[in-house]
């Protein structure tokens, strides 16, 4: 056999050898991850999905609970920083108004706790 045969079937023997380790033997689990993890294209895609049902039912609060799935990061920020890629990735210019529209209607949002006297 020649030396560039020997070479070429350890290649595949060991690319293989791994691929089946990798996904047979021991693949990798995630366990109680969170949307907090998400990049920010799956952020944007899950705050424009939150937009899309808060056109729908106009419920804030619902919207507002949704969003706190993705993090600590106060909820303006996070439709802010989704408005703000959503621009840069061109999204469909009716996408980007819902998304604006959700945000603009947190800044002016009091949560029913803030509306109650001490």
């Amino acid at each position: 056999m020649s030396r560039w045969i020997r070479f070429l079937l350890a290649i595949v023997i060991g690319a293989a050898g791994g691929l089946f380790y990798g996904w047979a033997v021991n693949p990798v689990k995630y366990v109680d991850t969170t949307p907090d993890t998400l990049r920010i294209d799956y952020k944007s895609d899950y705050v424009l999905m939150v937009a899309e049902s808060y056109s729908a039912d106009s419920d804030l609060a619902l919207a507002a609970r949704r969003l706190a799935l993705l993090g600590d990061t106060p909820l303006i920020d996070t439709v802010r920083e989704a408005v703000l890629f959503a621009e840069r990735q061109g999204y469909v210019d009716s996408d980007v108004a819902l998304m604006r529209q959700l945000l603009s209607d947190l800044q002016t949002w009091t949560t029913p706790l803030e509306t109650q006297a001490p």
